[in-house]
């Protein structure tokens, strides 16, 4: 097995045996970061895809950390990025966002959520499944990829009052969704 520092260095030799095994270690991650925004299979497929040639052809831009003990955390926070990225303007392209009234975040409804429950990851990958594309792909870009407002009204080209009350929205919803599972698993018990 070659390790990830000589897989890269690899990569940046155009090697094809580094680029495979680059691939085959990180494609289930970058699936993971893809199905976060985009719920077909087949388009997520293709988006890991495109975002492994994004990651080969600028494999010179990643700057590795001088501790070696931090280099796969750095590799996989670039790569995330990347595909990220490639998942949004997939989505951009699509336009699946509309512009919403200028609603101020507090005339949305609060639910207040106050039962603890231990929920795994793909309990709460099951509920980001549930929300509409243009709420999960807010939610991810603002909660999961630390994009600001600003940064994601010019990226998806809507108002950043917009960006808002999608957030909002799909932070309601999730608490609906939530609660539904809750009173799903306790009446079941």
């Amino acid at each position: 097995m070659i390790k990830l520092d000589d897989a890269i260095a690899g990569c940046l030799r155009n090697e094809n045996k580094s680029k495979e095994m680059v691939y085959k270690s990180f494609y289930g991650y970058l699936m993971g970061v893809i199905l976060r925004y985009v719920n077909d299979r087949n388009d997520s497929e293709e988006l890991v895809n495109d975002s492994f040639i994004k990651i080969f052809k600028g494999i010179a831009q990643f700057n590795a950390p001088k501790d070696n003990t931090e280099l796969q955390k750095a590799f996989k926070g670039w790569i995330a990025r990347i595909s990220s990225r490639t998942a949004i303007d997939f989505l951009r392209t699509k336009k699946v966002y509309t512009s919403v009234d200028d609603l101020a975040e507090d005339q949305q409804p609060l639910t207040n959520v106050n039962a603890v429950s231990q929920l795994n990851v793909q309990d709460i990958l099951r509920l980001l499944e549930a929300l509409p594309e243009t709420h999960k792909l807010i939610f991810n870009m603002y909660e999961i990829e630390g994009f600001s407002h600003d940064e994601i009204s010019k990226m998806l080209n809507i108002p950043e009052s917009s960006s808002r009350v999608y957030l909002t929205r799909a932070k309601n919803k999730l608490r609906e969704l939530y609660s539904k599972t809750l009173t799903n698993t306790y009446a079941t018990n």
